[in-house]
């Protein structure tokens, strides 16, 4: 894989699920977002103790976050509000 602005190689190992080319960092493929390397247990929990299984993507449609605590991680609107922007 190269780097797209000085067109240098970037070591890089294939996803197991979908086989595209991922920076030996990475932890979770570009391409498909399936998790990277060996699974250990407790291995869905973040730094934090999220489980990222049971996360609620924010409703609003163009938005990335993650509700937590009862609104968006990125926009910061409640779940109700969100669906409301992404009708309008």
């Amino acid at each position: 894989m190269k780097c797209p602005h000085c067109d240098k190689d970037i070591p890089g190992s294939p996803c197991p699920q979908c086989d595209a080319t991922n920076p030996d960092d990475a932890k979770y493929c570009m391409e498909c977002g399936s998790l990277l390397g060996q699974k250990e247990e407790g291995a869905t929990e973040g730094d934090n103790g999220f489980d990222f299984e049971d996360r609620v993507l924010c409703p609003d449609g163009n938005c990335t976050g993650i509700i937590e605590n009862g609104k968006c991680t990125e926009c910061g609107r409640t779940p109700k509000k969100a669906k409301k922007a992404n009708k309008d």
